[in-house]
């Protein structure tokens, strides 16, 4: 005889803010939520040493610290926080329907309701010394992490939109930023390319990439090279900010839910539905417009409440008390 299902009222993919808050919403509604951690518990938080424009924290909270937090909040109200990392899905088309889970490759669950918050990734350039620093002047988020750096000289790598919106911002509270990219032209929208050409104190260097980042404990300098010279330069600088884009955490969701051709998730008007029924997407998986932990958060409590709803909606005469 074959080893009954386990079965959810909710399962939710991801353990960042949008998981957690998530998770402390369906707890206090009585779904009894079940967190799966993914690779990352916390999710990129955990990389961040000091959050300062997260509400509720006067002085700053350094990313993990607040991570362990909203952990602990969800399960003061009932969550049940697991490590693994769903591997598979199996997302029912029906109304009411069952959703099933394949945890680290070998343990299938159900869930009555998924939240997926399973966010999404900064790409790097991976060279050693950029790796080595992340958290100590290197960063993948201007807005996040630029006011740290306010009166300082920084570099910006990329030469795409955001790149762009970035450098602006930078350039709005720094001394001087040195954009590098790594073609002839940038990729940016004709309007951000002007704004950015019409801040004085953003320098573009064209057909250069990093070659090292410099310094032992934190950021002081970067050498430069100009891919069609071999020409290296170094620079003084405080801050390097990558922003060469993010690659959403979807994979195990494609050609189930509907996509955009980045991957990040679609949802339905100003909500956090999908295109499967019971299904719900919060978090980076679904916004590349902010990718902040707030905004995160936010979209977490909807994703919780739009699960109630639905549940609510579903629910038969005997269910109902």
């Amino acid at each position: 005889m074959s080893e009954q299902l386990e079965r959810l009222k909710t399962l939710i993919i991801g353990s960042g803010p949008a998981g957690y808050t998530a998770a402390i919403y369906a707890a206090r509604a009585d779904l009894k939520p079940v967190v799966y951690t993914g690779m990352e518990p916390g999710g990129q938080l955990t990389t961040t040493t000091e959050v300062d424009n997260f509400p509720g924290y006067p002085e700053g909270i350094d990313g993990p610290t607040m991570m362990v937090q909203l952990q602990q909040q969800a399960e003061r109200f009932g969550t049940e926080v697991r490590i693994g990392m769903v591997t598979a899905v199996e997302l029912n088309d029906e109304v009411g329907g069952i959703h099933k889970a394949t945890i680290d490759d070998n343990k299938v669950i159900e869930a009555e309701t998924v939240i997926i918050s399973t966010g999404a990734t900064a790409k790097y350039l991976n060279i050693p010394s950029e790796q080595r620093l992340r958290g100590g002047g290197v960063s993948a988020c201007a807005v996040c992490d630029g006011f740290f750096y306010k009166g300082q000289d920084v570099a910006i790598v990329g030469a795409g939109d955001t790149a762009a919106e970035e450098a602006s911002y930078l350039a709005n509270i720094c001394n001087k930023v040195t954009m590098l990219v790594r073609k002839d032209h940038m990729r940016a929208s004709k309007a951000m390319q002007h704004r950015v050409n019409s801040l004085k104190n953003i320098e573009i260097h064209y057909n250069t990439e990093v070659d090292e980042v410099l310094g032992d404990q934190v950021v002081e300098g970067l050498r430069m090279v100009n891919n069609q010279t071999g020409e290296k330069e170094d620079i003084a600088i405080t801050g390097l900010f990558i922003a060469i884009g993010h690659k959403p955490n979807t994979e195990i969701f494609k050609g189930q839910l509907d996509m955009d051709d980045v991957g990040y998730i679609i949802t339905k008007g100003k909500s956090t539905k999908t295109n499967k029924p019971g299904v719900f997407a919060s978090g980076d998986a679904q916004d590349k417009e902010y990718r902040q932990a707030v905004t995160a958060a936010g979209t977490g409590c909807m994703a919780a409440l739009d699960a109630e709803r639905y549940l609510a909606t579903i629910e038969t005469p005997e269910e109902v008390v």
